[in-house]
């Protein structure tokens, strides 16, 4: 700490006498004792424990304590760390897991940086010329850089693959455990007491168990025991009943209708309980019903023990809040018993290099995942999806379940380098409960123009026609509102999340009470919301799109099966999208072969022509290759896969609806100078509809939206200034030119 008149600090304050300083000595021992328990969770703890002593080593520098009195000069104080790691460990066995190492403690700031490429590449920073460190380090510090490599299941073909991830989980590791010591100190300064504690899932899982009993008790004493019923029933008994299963991966095939989420909570739940794990994480490939399944959640468990996240916005670009300190980050660390968010969030976190999305990794180990609608993992990332997935069951103590009414065939006999799926199914005889649970025909019908959808739905007064794209939903409503039809509703991501949810419910009022129903949608319909109509038109596209919309018909199986039809048709002046035409091919090259399409053995086949077809596409960008062992040197590129790992390629942008006094409220709280940003970004979620880049550049131009706080901001808060650009029925119109005051309007 001391060498002759110099004190060295992790942090400061405004106390001129320094006696509420961070000491640098504290600040790394607490560092790596919580990296190290962090770490420890999947037999990395002394890495861990290296990584925190270290990370600020540059710290023990004249330079950087002058800027600690407000002098401004600009340190490089995470690279020191990372030279002296590998200084300490040149060769052996632990070699490469100083790569890891210096990685992560040269990252810990900026993010995780490639080898070779790029501004900041790790491989020049190692060679930069650095202040020399006051000696006084070896003092105070003493690192252990012994025996770092953790027991795991290592396989020489996938080797480079485990320690890019290793190395993304020890940087977890690290940067959460600084955060949380930084945060400490500047609370414990200012008399604030920070509730950042959770239960953990062990404490609670008996009365959690206990809810979801009674919970499930009570819907048996309201709820008739029909057939349905009896067989929801059977199908959570059998499936809680093989939670005793070893840890690792498992399928749940549970038709449309078959109660697969509380099933699949019910068996996460007992899975936790019998193994130990550490917290149950459910994960949503849309955020069109995240709100559905966690309040869902809430009603079973109670509210205080889960934990909502996702956001359509990006807290990290908000630069002059991050270049503060790091204490105005507000993300997440996952550290909640019970978790429900996006695929989005869970794996573009798990390929992330930046600090913020990467805190939470280490959380992950020792849980259970549940991936709904398991068939809707990208394509062209499939490949790095699936190796992440077994190296989270092989190597962290993860389990994972894999949720859906359409099963993906990725057993490892089906695809290449697939899962190893045999004997892990959860659910009774998938093949028997499609035929009971069977509640509508697929019909292949012919070519249909708007005008004969049109007429088609003025024979049906409660019926449901599902399209392509938004913009088509647009103009078959407005063709089937100049007919005259009752009962019309429109229903696209043009709404709000929050207005979806009023009209959906709407949608049910008018179902339940007999009245005229008209729904035209986009393909959102089909994710997890649960409607029950007589009768279904859907616009050609994929087998698993096909069924999923198939459960939109006679849904609670009161009609007589004949009678409840799903047509698919061919849409004469607006044909499906490139991708979905793809899908409409794998479809023409297996339908002959199946009496009934909404079989499983019928989606493993049609899935079997989708991954043949796209062959190297399942890792299109090339994912796996960029992790490469040279020797003892970790060439990995984790900021190019940063990148190029992206489940949502729609460059779309976000324009803020502030029709709602809560969506008013928190845009209201930005004008408050100490705001979380962060908060209100989740807050906002629900308020926001994405429109093209373009769109959004020419409402800009012309005063239709604008930025809130933009000189704090930037370009993070897009409100909507016209109101009269969204209406109730069509939802945000962007492309009409009288509005945007242009001509020739293209868009």
């Amino acid at each position: 700490m001391l060498l002759g008149d110099i004190v060295f600090y992790a942090h400061s304050t405004d106390d001129d006498s320094r006696q509420n300083w961070h000491l640098l000595r504290d600040h790394l021992t607490a560092t790596g004792a919580a990296a190290a328990q962090f770490a420890g969770a999947f037999g990395a703890g002394r890495a861990g424990r290296l990584a925190g002593l270290l990370h600020d080593l540059g710290k023990y520098t004249p330079m950087f304590q002058k800027r600690l009195t407000g002098m401004s000069v600009k340190v490089d104080h995470a690279t020191a760390g990372a030279v002296e790691v590998k200084n300490l460990l040149p060769d052996g066995s632990d070699a490469a897991m100083a790569e890891l190492v210096a990685f992560a403690i040269a990252g810990h700031h900026a993010g995780l940086a490639d080898r070779h490429q790029g501004g900041g590449a790790l491989a020049d920073r190692l060679k930069k010329t650095l202040e020399p460190l006051d000696p006084v380090w070896r003092e105070e510090i003493t690192p252990d850089a012994a025996d770092l490599m953790p027991p795991f299941d290592w396989n020489k073909d996938k080797l480079p693959f485990q320690f890019g991830l290793l190395g993304r989980m020890i940087f977890s590791c690290l940067v959460d455990a600084d955060y949380r010591d930084t945060e400490s100190f500047y609370s414990q300064v200012r008399g604030e007491a920070k509730d950042r504690d959770w239960p953990a899932l062990d404490a609670i899982i008996d009365r959690l168990r206990a809810d979801f009993d009674g919970h499930m008790a009570g819907l048996q004493t309201t709820s008739p025991l029909s057939d349905v019923n009896r067989l929801r029933r059977d199908i959570l008994a059998h499936v809680r009943a093989r939670a005793d299963q070893p840890p690792g991966l498992f399928t749940l095939t549970v038709p449309t209708g078959g109660g697969k989420t509380l099933t699949s909570l019910g068996f996460a739940l007992d899975h936790a309980k019998r193994h130990g794990l550490r917290r149950i994480i459910y994960a949503i490939p849309f955020t069109t019903v995240i709100d559905q399944t966690a309040g869902e959640f809430r009603k079973v468990l109670g509210e205080e023990h889960i934990l909502e996240h996702h956001s359509a916005f990006e807290e990290e670009k908000i630069k002059e809040r991050q270049q503060r300190d790091k204490l105005r980050l507000t993300m997440e660390d996952w550290a909640a018993p019970i978790v429900v968010t996006t695929n989005v969030q869970l794996f573009e976190s798990l390929f992330s290099n930046r600090p913020s999305r990467c805190r939470k990794l280490h959380n992950l180990a020792g849980s259970v995942i549940v991936l709904d609608e398991a068939q809707t993992l990208p394509l062209n990332l499939l490949r790095p999806c699936m190796e992440t997935l077994r190296e989270l069951t092989a190597n962290y103590g993860v389990s994972v379940v894999l949720c859906t009414a359409t099963q993906p065939a990725l057993d490892a006999n089906d695809i290449k380098g697939g899962l190893p799926l045999a004997g892990r199914e959860l659910a009774p005889d998938p093949q028997g409960l499609a035929a009971k649970f069977k509640r509508a025909t697929i019909e292949l019908g012919p070519e249909m123009g708007d005008e004969e959808l049109v007429r088609a739905l003025a024979r049906e007064p409660q019926a449901l026609v599902i399209v392509n794209s938004r913009g088509h939903a647009l103009s078959l409503y407005r063709r089937a509102r100049d007919a005259g039809l009752d009962g019309l509703i429109h229903l696209t991501t043009r709404q709000y999340a929050a207005h979806r949810q009023e009209i959906l419910k709407n949608v049910r009022e008018h179902l339940q009470q007999g009245q005229p129903c008209r729904l035209i949608a986009t393909s959102l319909v089909e994710a997890g919301v649960d409607l029950d109509f007589p009768r279904v038109w859907r616009a050609e596209a994929g087998l698993d799109q096909i069924t999923q919309a198939a459960g939109r018909c006679n849904r609670e199986g009161k009609r007589p099966l004949d009678a409840s039809l799903v047509t698919v048709f061919k849409a004469r002046d607006n044909p499906p999208p490139f991708d979905i035409r793809q899908f409409v091919g794998d479809l023409d090259r297996m339908k002959d072969g199946f009496d009934d399409l909404s079989s499983p053995a019928a989606i493993k086949d049609y899935f079997g022509e989708v991954y043949w077809r796209k062959g190297d596409g399942l890792d299109a960008e090339k994912i796996l290759d960029k992790f490469k062992i040279s020797g003892m040197e970790a060439n990995f590129s984790y900021r190019t896969v940063a990148e190029k790992f992206r489940m949502i390629q729609s460059g779309l942008a976000p324009v803020i609806i502030a029709r709602d006094a809560d969506a008013r409220k928190a845009l209201d709280r930005l004008k408050n100078p100490d705001t979380r940003p962060g908060a209100i970004a989740r807050a906002l979620q629900r308020y926001i509809v994405q429109v093209p880049p373009r769109a959004r550049h020419l409402l800009l131009a012309n005063g239709h939206v604008k930025f809130e706080q933009e000189a704090i901001f930037g370009d993070q808060f897009c409100v909507l200034q016209t109101a009269s650009l969204y209406t109730e029925k069509a939802g945000l119109i962007w492309e009409n030119a009288d509005y945007l005051g242009l001509e020739n309007s293209v868009l």
